[in-house]
């Protein structure tokens, strides 16, 4: 293993200030003082709220004279609804900023009310479509701290946020160069509790986001080589962490791996990001798992387009067969030892989504960077594989 170094712990500037390394949230009253925030609204998710680490975290700000409140009423899935309850706690509390604590679903409602903390018009209004950022007033976005306590998403290095419209049960990125937060604390520790089935489905997301941005058709080198690291990393220690979660250094490596996948993939997702959006919002299911679920159907289905790619993948990544099977054989084995069902039925999506799922997942704007152009009709047959384990 080629991953030793004497600490792994370091300052980065890449894509944002990341302060990286185990302890690391010792320095989070130090970098509200650098953002200018003094009256942070720490935003995080029910399951973390009462645990130990947000206790501390307020504690720390509040032994450095920082009037932080607390908001937790979010989703797993976060909604719109998420998003105007944490605005009216941030004009409330008078805040002028966010800490966004937590995984995906903290992170993305935290960075939504910073940005909307200051806006006048409806959020859906700032979807990620043509030039819909450019209507927002970049003064009126609040800085954020991002404090990631999963290895997954990504999203502490993002300038977006997921949240789903109720009313029509989709999926939609509000997306501004400025949601990207301020300052980042990628502390490991605070990652050793997560449980194995989390840690595996969170670590496989990290893996979605860096082997779909390679597999983009997009012109963007410098994501490519961020991607194929980013794989190298989730095959070398996303099974060390699964296994043993109290190793640090597995967890620091994942850690990056996964700020690396949402890095990379401003290159471009594909398919199967645009086919988990709609099990998310129409069935529940967790965002990282269904991306591992969906995986190898989805590359099946784009070999004639990513063949090549993933054979040079493979050889980067040291496979035994270095070809196109050889690395879909090794995404089946990676998911066999982490514990990843290989159907989207065993996680509670049947047929009967199909006939909604499918034009959802045309319509999701993660489709656009698919390797090959997608039909409705190909989403109904790549829905029916998944759920019925049919690869070929």
């Amino acid at each position: 293993m080629i991953d030793t170094y004497p600490s792994v712990t370091g300052n980065w500037n890449f894509p944002t200030k990341i302060r990286f390394g185990a302890g690391r949230i010792k320095e989070l009253a130090e970098a509200c003082g650098a953002a200018g925030i003094e009256r942070p609204l720490l935003v995080t998710d029910p399951g973390l709220k009462p645990l130990p680490m947000i206790a501390e975290a307020l504690a720390l700000l509040e032994k450095n004279g920082l009037a932080a409140a607390i908001f937790a009423d979010v989703h797993p899935n976060p909604v719109g609804a998420d998003v105007e309850l944490g605005l009216k706690a941030f004009a409330r509390g008078k805040h002028d900023g966010v800490i966004v604590f937590g995984g995906g679903s903290a992170m993305d409602a935290g960075k939504a009310i910073a940005f909307m903390s200051g806006q006048t018009r409806p959020m859906w209004d700032y979807e990620d479509r043509e030039d819909w950022w450019t209507r927002a007033d970049p003064k009126g976005i609040a800085p954020v701290i991002a404090v990631p306590t999963t290895a997954g998403t990504g999203s502490e290095v993002g300038r977006a946020a997921v949240i789903t419209d109720e009313s029509d049960h989709t999926k939609k990125i509000i997306f501004h160069p400025k949601m990207m937060p301020v300052d980042v604390i990628a502390d490991p520790e605070l990652t050793i509790g997560l449980p194995p089935h989390i840690t595996a489905a969170t670590g496989m997301d990290a893996l979605s986001h860096s082997l779909e941005a390679f597999c983009s058709p997009f012109w963007h080198p410098l994501a490519q080589g961020v991607a194929l690291e980013g794989m190298r990393l989730c095959k070398e220690w996303l099974p060390e962490a699964t296994k043993r979660g109290s190793n640090v250094d597995a967890r620091a490596f994942m850690m990056a791996a996964s700020s690396m996948g949402a890095t990379a993939f401003q290159k471009g997702l594909g398919a199967m990001h645009a086919m988990s959006h709609p099990c998310s919002s129409l069935r529940g299911t967790h965002h990282g798992l269904t991306n591992a679920v969906v995986m190898p159907y989805v590359l099946v289905h784009n070999q004639k387009a990513v063949e090549e790619k993933l054979t040079a993948a493979a050889r980067y990544l040291g496979l035994k067969n270095q070809s196109f099977n050889g690395f879909v054989d090794w995404v089946l084995a990676l998911r066999e030892e982490v514990g990843i069902p290989h159907t989207l039925k065993e996680i509670g999506v049947d047929t009967d989504v199909i006939p909604e799922a499918a034009p959802m997942a045309l319509e999701d704007p993660c489709s656009g960077g698919n390797p090959l152009p997608m039909t409705r009709g190909e989403y109904e047959t790549l829905y029916a594989k998944a759920i019925e384990g049919k690869l070929a």
